[in-house]
């Protein structure tokens, strides 16, 4: 099955590193052109030079007014056909440990910057008749995970938010959809280890594959392959879903 996106237009936030930079690159090789709205974008454009049809705004999410001026600047020549919210950040922390800054960071980019692109975004595609609209959330929004709590927090936000706007613009012809993954190797992990674990990194980073019941972590590739797929006509019948891509963590019981 060949997934065809060639004369589409598809916006990626956080399109520039990690899951986002697979999901670009997968769109792009499917012949969209790509729209990556970045709060780096001069590590996103540094990452997509071998990329043709991507263009980067730079674009921190949780700003309203520059989320709506990026919008209507790309809807002034291009039909909107997708939209994936993927830009988030992550945070460590209980809810005795966590600081009210970090709460609210958290909340503003990972809550309100989705809600802002859904609300730039969607009167574009009703008026285009249609769209598919996908957000990355996490499977830290469904399940309790130690010391995930503002990130669990906002990432259950974000699949209440898919279920919601999958319901009131059904008959828009838009559907929406979100992602849930577990741990997936990207560059965030790396740093992570090398930060807290100097010189265990190699066997830390075997301890956090085996949490998941398959072995391994996943890899931004077959989250991208996902999104590629959610996104395309053949998924015409999927809408108001939550996908767990987790190498079994939810349903086999990961630790």
């Amino acid at each position: 099955m060949k997934i065809d996106f060639s004369g589409k237009s598809v916006i990626i936030s956080g399109g520039g590193s990690g899951i986002g930079l697979a999901m670009s690159t997968a769109f792009h090789d499917a012949g969209a052109e790509v729209f990556i709205l970045d709060a780096q974008p001069q590590n996103a454009i540094e990452s997509t030079k071998n990329l043709k049809k991507v263009k980067v705004y730079s674009c921190d999410v949780s700003n309203q007014s520059r989320v709506l001026n990026v919008i209507a600047e790309i809807a002034s020549t291009h039909s909107i056909n997708v939209l994936v919210n993927n830009a988030g950040i992550a945070h460590i922390g209980t809810a005795v440990n966590t600081a009210e800054s970090d709460f609210d960071k958290l909340m503003n980019v990972n809550v309100k910057g989705v809600y802002n692109c859904l609300h730039a975004v969607i009167p574009h595609m009703q008026k285009a008749g249609g769209g598919a609209i996908l957000n990355t959330a996490s499977i830290a929004g469904s399940l309790g995970l130690a010391e995930r709590f503002a990130y669990s927090t906002t990432k259950g936000a974000v699949i209440a938010m898919t279920y919601s706007t999958a319901k009131d613009f059904l008959r828009d012809n838009i559907r929406c959809n979100c992602i849930s993954p577990a741990r997936i190797h990207t560059p965030f992990i790396d740093g992570y280890l090398a930060k807290n674990y100097p010189g265990r990194e190699e066997e830390m980073f075997e301890k956090l594959s085996k949490t998941q019941p398959i072995g391994r972590m996943g890899k931004p590739d077959e989250v991208a392959a996902l999104a590629l797929f959610l996104c395309s006509d053949q998924a015409a019948f999927i809408t108001g879903t939550d996908y767990s891509i987790d190498g079994g963590f939810v349903k086999l019981g990961g630790g």
